[in-house]
Protein backbone atom coordinates (compact mmCIF):
# COMPACT_ATOMS: atom_id res chain seq x y z
CA UNK A 1 0.00 0.00 0.00
CA UNK A 2 2.87 2.34 0.74
CA UNK A 3 4.22 1.73 -2.78
CA UNK A 4 0.84 2.62 -4.32
CA UNK A 5 0.68 5.71 -2.21
CA UNK A 6 4.20 6.64 -3.28
CA UNK A 7 3.27 6.35 -6.97
CA UNK A 8 -0.01 8.18 -6.43
CA UNK A 9 1.73 11.00 -4.65
CA UNK A 10 4.54 11.37 -7.16
CA UNK A 11 5.90 14.88 -6.67
CA UNK A 12 8.34 17.19 -8.41
CA UNK A 13 11.87 17.98 -7.31
CA UNK A 14 10.80 20.69 -4.82
CA UNK A 15 8.83 18.50 -2.43
CA UNK A 16 9.90 15.64 -0.21
CA UNK A 17 9.30 11.94 -0.68
CA UNK A 18 6.22 10.71 1.13
CA UNK A 19 6.20 7.27 2.70
CA UNK A 20 3.21 6.80 4.84
CA UNK A 21 2.66 9.77 7.07
CA UNK A 22 6.31 10.63 7.85
CA UNK A 23 9.22 11.82 5.78
CA UNK A 24 12.27 9.62 5.99
CA UNK A 25 14.41 11.37 3.38
CA UNK A 26 14.12 14.99 2.23
CA UNK A 27 14.42 15.74 -1.46
CA UNK A 28 17.52 17.67 -2.43
CA UNK A 29 16.92 21.35 -3.09
CA UNK A 30 17.24 22.27 -6.72
CA UNK A 31 19.65 24.98 -7.67
CA UNK A 32 18.51 27.55 -10.17
CA UNK A 33 21.92 27.77 -11.79
CA UNK A 34 21.73 24.13 -12.70
CA UNK A 35 18.20 24.50 -14.06
CA UNK A 36 19.26 26.98 -16.73
CA UNK A 37 20.91 25.50 -19.76
CA UNK A 38 24.47 26.56 -20.26
CA UNK A 39 24.94 29.06 -23.04
CA UNK A 40 26.97 27.85 -25.89
CA UNK A 41 29.62 30.31 -26.82
CA UNK A 42 30.43 30.58 -30.45
CA UNK A 43 33.81 31.58 -31.59
CA UNK A 44 33.74 35.07 -33.04
CA UNK A 45 36.05 35.76 -35.94
CA UNK A 46 38.61 38.51 -35.73
CA UNK A 47 36.93 40.41 -38.56
CA UNK A 48 33.68 40.59 -36.59
CA UNK A 49 35.56 41.68 -33.48
CA UNK A 50 37.33 44.40 -35.47
CA UNK A 51 34.02 45.64 -36.97
CA UNK A 52 32.41 45.76 -33.53
CA UNK A 53 35.35 47.71 -32.15
CA UNK A 54 35.13 50.20 -35.03
CA UNK A 55 31.38 50.58 -34.48
CA UNK A 56 31.91 51.38 -30.80
CA UNK A 57 34.82 53.73 -31.41
CA UNK A 58 33.88 57.40 -31.81
CA UNK A 59 36.57 59.71 -33.07
CA UNK A 60 36.61 63.53 -32.78
CA UNK A 61 35.10 64.41 -36.23
CA UNK A 62 32.26 61.97 -35.61
CA UNK A 63 31.52 63.48 -32.19
CA UNK A 64 31.68 67.02 -33.63
CA UNK A 65 29.33 66.11 -36.50
CA UNK A 66 26.95 64.40 -34.11
CA UNK A 67 26.99 67.40 -31.77
CA UNK A 68 26.39 69.78 -34.69
CA UNK A 69 23.44 67.67 -35.87
CA UNK A 70 21.97 67.64 -32.36
CA UNK A 71 22.36 71.43 -32.02
CA UNK A 72 20.76 72.00 -35.43
CA UNK A 73 17.87 69.71 -34.51
CA UNK A 74 17.40 71.51 -31.21
CA UNK A 75 17.45 74.90 -32.99
CA UNK A 76 14.87 73.72 -35.54
CA UNK A 77 12.61 72.38 -32.79
CA UNK A 78 12.77 75.63 -30.82
CA UNK A 79 12.14 77.66 -33.99
CA UNK A 80 9.17 75.44 -34.86
CA UNK A 81 7.66 75.89 -31.41
CA UNK A 82 8.10 79.68 -31.61
CA UNK A 83 6.43 79.78 -35.03
CA UNK A 84 3.58 77.63 -33.80
CA UNK A 85 3.07 79.91 -30.78
CA UNK A 86 3.15 82.96 -33.07
CA UNK A 87 0.56 81.45 -35.39
CA UNK A 88 -1.67 80.55 -32.45
CA UNK A 89 -1.44 84.12 -31.15
CA UNK A 90 -2.28 85.54 -34.58
CA UNK A 91 -5.23 83.19 -35.02
CA UNK A 92 -6.61 84.28 -31.64
CA UNK A 93 -6.07 87.93 -32.60
CA UNK A 94 -7.88 87.41 -35.91
CA UNK A 95 -10.79 85.72 -34.14
CA UNK A 96 -11.00 88.64 -31.71
CA UNK A 97 -10.96 91.17 -34.58
CA UNK A 98 -13.65 89.24 -36.44
CA UNK A 99 -15.81 89.37 -33.32
CA UNK A 100 -15.22 93.14 -33.09
CA UNK A 101 -16.25 93.51 -36.75
CA UNK A 102 -19.46 91.55 -36.11
CA UNK A 103 -20.23 93.76 -33.12
CA UNK A 104 -19.56 96.95 -35.13
CA UNK A 105 -21.75 95.75 -38.02
CA UNK A 106 -24.57 94.97 -35.62
CA UNK A 107 -24.17 98.39 -34.02
CA UNK A 108 -24.10 100.10 -37.45
CA UNK A 109 -27.23 98.24 -38.55
CA UNK A 110 -29.01 99.30 -35.37
CA UNK A 111 -27.96 102.94 -35.85
CA UNK A 112 -29.01 102.90 -39.51
CA UNK A 113 -32.41 101.51 -38.57
CA UNK A 114 -32.73 104.17 -35.89
CA UNK A 115 -31.85 106.93 -38.35
CA UNK A 116 -34.29 105.64 -40.95
CA UNK A 117 -37.10 105.42 -38.44
CA UNK A 118 -36.29 108.83 -36.95
CA UNK A 119 -37.06 110.66 -40.20
CA UNK A 120 -40.78 111.30 -40.44
CA UNK A 121 -41.61 111.35 -44.16
CA UNK A 122 -45.03 112.86 -43.54
CA UNK A 123 -43.38 115.79 -41.76
CA UNK A 124 -40.95 116.25 -44.66
CA UNK A 125 -43.84 116.26 -47.16
CA UNK A 126 -45.79 118.72 -45.05
CA UNK A 127 -42.84 121.15 -44.75
CA UNK A 128 -41.99 120.84 -48.45
CA UNK A 129 -45.52 121.48 -49.70
CA UNK A 130 -46.80 123.97 -47.11
CA UNK A 131 -43.78 125.97 -46.06
CA UNK A 132 -41.61 125.76 -49.15
CA UNK A 133 -44.39 125.66 -51.73
CA UNK A 134 -43.13 122.58 -53.54
CA UNK A 135 -45.48 120.49 -55.71
CA UNK A 136 -45.30 117.14 -57.46
CA UNK A 137 -44.37 117.27 -61.16
CA UNK A 138 -47.15 116.75 -63.72
CA UNK A 139 -46.88 114.25 -66.54
CA UNK A 140 -46.29 117.14 -68.94
CA UNK A 141 -43.27 118.26 -66.94
CA UNK A 142 -41.50 114.87 -66.99
CA UNK A 143 -39.50 114.14 -70.14
CA UNK A 144 -37.73 110.90 -70.91
CA UNK A 145 -34.90 110.54 -73.41
CA UNK A 146 -32.48 107.86 -74.47
CA UNK A 147 -28.76 108.38 -74.28
CA UNK A 148 -26.66 105.96 -76.32
CA UNK A 149 -23.13 107.07 -75.43
CA UNK A 150 -22.90 105.92 -71.83
CA UNK A 151 -24.89 104.60 -68.94
CA UNK A 152 -24.83 107.75 -66.84
CA UNK A 153 -25.69 111.41 -67.36
CA UNK A 154 -23.15 114.18 -66.88
CA UNK A 155 -24.38 117.31 -65.26
CA UNK A 156 -22.69 119.69 -67.67
CA UNK A 157 -24.41 118.22 -70.72
CA UNK A 158 -27.51 119.79 -72.08
CA UNK A 159 -30.71 117.81 -72.09
CA UNK A 160 -32.06 117.29 -75.62
CA UNK A 161 -35.45 118.77 -76.40
CA UNK A 162 -38.30 116.90 -78.08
Amino acid sequence: MAAKRQKAHHTNEYSAYIQGNTVHKAAPARRYEEAEPKKVRRKVSTRVKRNRAKALYMDAPYVIALTFAAVCTLFLCINYLQLQASITTKVKSIAQMEQEIKNMKAENDALETRIKTSVDLDYVYKVATEELGMVYADKNQVRLYKKTESEYVRQNESIPEH
